[in-house]
């Protein structure tokens, strides 16, 4: 695990938007022109209001000349393999060895159902993928002798004529989440191709484990695996949390990615001309010169990368007291300041301080892992929230105007988004609300019995805690509108920002108050 060595890859992940089909098209240019190296697309051929991804691709291909193309994922349920794997060679061919393959094992079974596709289960679908990559294959393997041979539980094809051969050694990307479908993409596929927003921390580490194991239980090397990632974000002057700052935050974050998850292709979601011409400008040569920079200074292939910032997958980590630290050296996370919401739930200049510090006490490295531990908590939660933020922008970016949403609300894509939203919602909402709960009736009382002067801190904690709990419902009613109304998307984006405005305003200030205290009495 950690650095596979590949060669950095920048791509964009465009929506295929047939409101104006010209828009889209020349996103694909522009990113061409800009640098990229790759241009991805959506692929979902019950989606009306999408454009057919194959025919978008022809199209794109046959208007630039050097960028790579790739469905990202291609929906395999709706799309015969055998003709697939011609489609696909067939315009490798025409683009001049340009094209790779995302494959999906599919998902809003439903609306794949409603278009002709069979439904399957998840581990029909990860067996039929399988089948599909061995069709595909011997397809496009032209010097093997006799016909494609695949008699499949759901793909048969029994003697059909091989080729043509891509122009290129096309890869093989899968879009894998669960166990098996990581297993599959370490035996047989080419690359990784999962959404940041959709990953929990620590999913990358314990995908690639997957991936390796597998791949040496089939006798290939893990790096024979490219991995790939769809990241979303946003800049801004200021950091507020991972992907959300300035091109140089995104430019540590996505290089530490690269040197501790081993990713070597980033593929930026968005329709935003200017950020996919900052992401080219400033991101993609800042993170290439940084990798190389850490490649060259390792001493040996066995060497630990060194982190330059938390992977946005993961908790982003405070500085950490050294293992003979006498003095404080435990970092409370710094209020920027940044406010998105124009509500103020609280004022913030009435906050209590707690007491000062003994500068002549010494803490020892247990003491300080315990104050450690608050901010390592915390960065959780804001982990959490920046991925609650691309969740949002994602459906956001999905949905159509009031009249057309109003006549397709019963389509799947629709429905499952939305689903999908609303759960992890609720779902943060209540690590949120545990959080607080454990604090008010554990932690809280600890402190008060160890130091009366805290009091006063804590007292207001616990009014935010409460405070929080109202802005927590009011993303609740939100998520209520946004499911009922074709227009809710604005109350949904409003209520998330009140609670980004609150939480990290309140996770700044419990910090800078009690992380020396916690160091000195202790948790429990």
């Amino acid at each position: 695990m950690g650095d596979y060595g590949h060669p950095l890859a920048f791509g964009a992940f465009l929506t295929p938007g047939n409101a104006e089909p010209g828009r889209v098209v020349g996103l694909a240019v522009l990113a061409e022109q800009v640098g990229f190296d790759l241009v991805t697309f959506q692929d979902h051929p019950y989606q009306p209001a999408f454009l057919d991804t194959w025919t978008l691709m022809s199209f794109v291909a046959a208007r630039t000349g050097t960028v790579r193309l790739a469905a990202n994922v291609t929906n395999l349920p709706l799309r015969p393999p055998a003709v697939l794997a011609r489609s696909v060679a067939s315009l490798d061919l025409l683009s001049g060895g340009r094209v790779e393959l995302g494959l999906g094992a599919g998902a809003f079974w439903e609306a794949i159902e409603a278009m002709g596709g069979r439904r399957l289960s998840p581990g029909q679908g990860v067996r039929a993928l399988a089948e599909a990559i061995d069709v595909i294959r011997q397809v496009w393997d032209v010097e093997a002798r006799g016909g494609v041979r695949v008699d499949g539980e759901f793909h048969r094809v029994l003697g059909a004529k091989r080729g043509p051969a891509p122009a290129h050694d096309v890869g093989i990307w899968l879009g894998a989440y669960k166990p098996r479908m990581l297993a599959l993409t370490g035996s047989r596929a080419d690359g990784w191709l999962p959404s940041l927003g959709y990953l929990q921390p620590g999913d990358l580490g314990r995908g690639n484990t997957i991936i390796d194991d597998s791949a040496r239980e089939a006798g290939r090397d893990p790096a024979d695996v490219r991995r790939l990632l769809n990241v979303t974000g946003r800049f801004a002057p200021v950091g507020r949390g991972p992907l959300d700052g300035p091109a140089e935050q995104w430019a540590e974050e996505l290089a530490d990615l690269a040197l501790s998850d081993g990713i070597s292709t980033f593929i930026l979601g968005s329709d935003d001309p200017e950020d996919l011409r900052r992401f080219a400008a400033e991101v993609a040569p800042a993170v290439r010169e940084l990798v190389a920079g850490e490649r060259a200074a390792a001493t040996a292939p066995a060497a630990a990368p060194v982190a330059l910032r938390s992977a946005p997958a993961e908790a982003p980590a405070a500085p950490r007291p050294p293992a003979d630290a006498g003095s404080f050296a435990v970092v409370p996370t710094p209020d920027d300041g940044v406010r998105r919401s124009a509500i103020r739930v609280w004022d913030e200049t009435t906050r209590p301080t707690g007491p000062a510090p003994d500068p002549a006490r010494a803490y020892t490295p247990h003491d300080q892992a315990g104050a450690q531990h608050l901010i390592d908590v915390h960065d959780g939660l804001r982990a959490e929230l920046a991925r609650l933020y691309d969740l949002v922008e994602q459906v956001g970016a999905g949905l159509v105007d009031a009249g057309t949403a109003r006549s397709h609300i019963n389509t799947m894509t629709i429905r499952q988004n939305k689903w999908t939203l609303g759960t992890y919602c609720e779902s943060y909402c209540r690590v949120v609300t545990t959080h607080h709960t454990l604090e008010d009736r554990g932690i809280f009382p600890h402190l008060r019995r160890g130091d009366a002067r805290l009091a006063p801190v804590l007292d207001r904690l616990e009014q935010e805690h409460h405070a929080i709990h109202d802005v927590l419902e009011r993303v609740d009613r939100a998520l209520v509108a946004f499911v009922s109304v074709a227009d809710g998307m604005a109350e949904l984006r409003a209520a998330v920002d009140l609670l980004s405005d609150t939480l990290l305003s309140h996770l700044a200030y419990e910090e800078r108050e009690l992380v020396e205290p916690i160091a000195r009495l202790g948790l429990n």
